[in-house]
């Protein structure tokens, strides 16, 4: 493992071009807003949750009204399938569409994103970008309605796809990622169930945590933005997952959500994430949801870049005081003290804390190996920002986690 602080921020550059309509009344702009780039969409959407709220039929009636064509596909799921994409790309093709309009949350967002741009290339197999081989340069526009606070894919320049026929999960950053336009209420997400709803706050949780611990630091501006964003969520959190009913809750909950993704938590700091792409390895092999799996390794990983690099242990302190309002004056102790507390409260949120509280079970020895090969690429390549981790570090990662 390679570790490399550096004190003063890093130049860069941030674009985030989507238009955001926030509160109880944000669905009355829909059309107005889809009507900048055409009057033909395909509509986007889930297991069909959207149909029982009755949310598709209030927006198919704002279309129909607005003489706005559409088509559509449903049954996306988490951890969203190229098949299909693929099927719902020629769809978009064969009715000419000008918008992808996704209705839901992450998976469906991030399979519009993909839709968008294998319309828009119809020569490119849709794959090759998520693999590298293809570097997008325009796509289709995307408006989205958020149903689920979570992912932050409403503003962000992410994206993740499962090619399920070899069992691999790739994740995308460009700015064609990013929507045109987001409609944000948070009322539409009033009956998710419990688990989606802790998992959405965990999401949150990861994007600002893996953008904070940067090897990059003398950005205070960056730092303060990030720990307020945590401290929201976490203290909203419990609210949303109780009670997701709760419009004051939920709304700091929804806009922490596109805070966290859209690239302003980690201005300034290095690129990338370290536990995202460390959880793949158990969505793709056992289709673990996403944050189940994050918050499965997060302490796990926190312990380890600790452990081998104790000077990481000074961001940890000062993550525990200002974040856990942890009075601790020993920084070693400081520091695992803000780990036992996120620990603490991801299981207060019932979520998995061990490979062993997922579905998959505890690994033996060689479902570890297998799984640090994964991420690794058989040892091709290393994971991470704040400490670039290699094979032997991630296995050692997975096998702190495996119980």
């Amino acid at each position: 493992m390679i570790q490399k602080y550096k004190q003063n921020m890093d130049e860069f550059m941030i674009q985030v071009p989507t238009q955001i309509f926030f509160g109880k009344t944000a669905l009355n702009d829909l059309a107005e807003s889809i009507k900048q780039f055409g009057d033909r969409v395909i509509l986007v959407y889930g297991g069909g949750s959207i149909k029982k709220i009755g949310l598709y039929d209030q927006v198919i009636k704002i279309l129909d009204e607005s003489g706005i064509f559409h088509c559509e596909i449903g049954g996306v799921q988490p951890n969203p399938r190229v098949s299909l994409i693929e099927e719902a790309i020629q769809i978009a093709r064969e009715n000419k569409v000008d918008v992808v309009l996704p209705v839901g949350g992450g998976s469906v967002i991030d399979t519009a994103k993909a839709i968008a741009h294998g319309k828009a290339n119809p020569d490119i197999d849709i794959w090759d970008f998520w693999l590298g081989k293809k570097k997008v340069e325009k796509s289709t526009p995307v408006g989205v309605i958020l149903t689920i606070p979570a992912s932050g894919s409403e503003t962000s320049d992410s994206a993740v796809l499962t090619d399920e026929t070899i069992l691999q999960k790739r994740g995308l950053n460009t700015d064609y990622n990013r929507p045109a336009f987001a409609i944000m209420d948070p009322t539409l997400a009033a009956t998710l169930p419990r688990r989606q709803v802790a998992c959405g706050v965990t999401d949150i949780l990861m994007h600002t945590l893996e953008r904070y611990f940067n090897p990059i630091q003398g950005n205070e501006t960056t730092m303060q933005l990030a720990e307020s964003v945590l401290r929201v969520a976490i203290a909203n959190g419990p609210a949303v997952v109780d009670n997701p009913g709760n419009y004051d809750a939920m709304s700091e909950i929804m806009w922490c959500g596109s805070l966290s993704h859209n690239g302003l938590t980690g201005l300034g700091g290095a690129k990338g994430l370290s536990v995202h792409p460390v959880s793949f390895a158990l969505s793709e092999k056992f289709d673990i949801i996403h944050a189940e799996a994050l918050s499965a390794l997060w302490c796990s990983w926190a312990r380890y870049v600790c452990k081998v690099h104790p000077e990481n242990e000074k961001l940890f302190a000062r993550f525990a005081r200002s974040v856990w309002d942890i009075a601790e004056p020993d920084i070693h102790k400081a520091a695992n003290a803000g780990i036992d507390a996120s620990e603490a409260y991801f299981k207060s949120l019932g979520m998995p804390v061990s490979i062993g509280a997922l579905s998959c079970g505890v690994q033996d020895a060689a479902g570890v190996e297998d799984l640090a090969a994964r991420v690794s690429y058989h040892g091709t390549r290393r994971v991470g920002t704040l400490v670039s981790l290699d094979h032997e570090a991630l296995r050692e990662i997975f096998e702190m986690a495996n119980h």
